[in-house]
């Protein structure tokens, strides 16, 4: 049977160089950001995500608000976070931003939850790190009763309880997509089929059919818990130009400095060229590369764990917005193209 597969995007807005080598101020990162959103739009890609950060280095802090801008310059493009950080906020109002959203799109919105592989927001917004793991659960267990569009009776222990109470505005279709981001544990897998929502996988680093189990258990938990088959999408950086060597020579040094500093904080070390090239290469978990070389590489990915939905991240470090403009462009005029040709053989 022929597969078919949507095809997205996803940026963290990370701080990018100007003309002249320097970091652009977050305002200007965030109008490049619409930009390259209305750029995806144009091209036919299928989503957007925009994730959530608190950070210098990211200059995105409220998704909701970008992609409300991102709504008023496009058409047809789906929209989401990538990923809205449930542990740190507060699932009504989560609800309520994204279904004003949807109203505002037309029918366009999505949200992706997860935990966040940062936690700059919990001591930003009173929350002890050491209510992780019942942070997440209690709102996720709450916002899956919001989603019902119903009356909502809750009670818990990290907000106060809700009597009767109906979250307004609805959503004019009756139904809030919603995906839950998991990172690669066996308990956000199954959890995602307990509540009955679409899986994303966020794909990083190492060989991206090493999911495959993660997948398998998805759907083997799915039809325990008596739910229907669901999308399951995946996210993992990429960065397409005309050449293999042109991606791989453009995207090194923004990439390595931006694992670099991010390592520095937990503790990883400097990749090398050699782990670079490892990654970017056919088994590895960057797309990088001419439009060929990556939608090889997607259609592999999307065969093997039974992908509906890819999601290049293709903000990648200090990388200037006039490349990632040029990406985005191969990525949905080639690419995409190339992908849905060879998945309809």
């Amino acid at each position: 049977m022929a597969q078919t597969i949507e095809l997205g995007l996803d940026t963290f807005g990370d701080v990018t160089t100007g003309a002249d080598g320097k970091l652009l101020p977050h305002d200007q990162v965030i109008r490049n950001v619409i930009a390259e959103a209305k750029l995806a739009d144009e091209v036919g890609l299928d989503f957007i995500g925009i994730g959530e950060h608190h950070r210098e280095d990211f200059a995105v802090s409220a998704p909701d608000v970008v992609l409300a801008a991102i709504a008023g310059q496009t058409s047809r493009i789906r929209l989401g976070s990538a990923v809205t950080v449930l542990s740190s906020d507060d699932p009504v109002r989560v609800f309520q931003r994204f279904s004003t959203l949807d109203a505002a799109s037309n029918g366009r919105a999505e949200v992706i939850l997860g935990r966040g592989s940062f936690t700059e927001s919990f001591p930003l917004f009173g929350l002890d790190l050491a209510d992780y793991d019942v942070l997440f659960d209690e709102k996720l267990q709450l916002f899956t009763e919001l989603l019902k569009e119903e009356p909502v009776t809750w009670a818990g222990r990290t907000r106060p309880r809700l009597d009767n109470k109906r979250i307004y505005p609805p959503t004019a279709s009756g139904s809030l997509k919603t995906w839950i981001a998991v990172g690669g544990t066996p308990q956000s897998v199954v959890r995602a089929a307990h509540y009955g929502l679409p899986l994303m996988l966020a794909i990083i680093g190492g060989a991206p059919m090493n999911f495959a189990p993660f997948t398998d258990l998805y759907q083997r938990a799915l039809d325990q818990f008596e739910k229907p088959a669901l999308p399951i999408g995946a996210h993992s950086p990429g960065y397409v130009a005309d050449t293999d060597e042109e991606a791989r020579e453009e995207m090194w040094l923004p990439y390595a400095d931006m694992q670099e500093r991010i390592g520095r904080e937990r503790g990883w070390s400097r990749m090398t060229r050699g782990q670079f090239e490892a990654e970017t290469g056919p088994d590895g978990a960057l797309f990088v590369g001419s439009p060929e070389t990556v939608a090889t590489k997607i259609v592999k990915v999307a065969k093997g764990l039974g992908l509906s939905r890819w999601d290049m991240k293709y903000s990648l470090g200090s990388l200037p917005h006039e490349k990632l403009m040029k990406s985005i462009e191969l990525y949905g005029t080639k690419v995409a193209p190339l992908v849905r040709e060879q998945l309809a053989q």
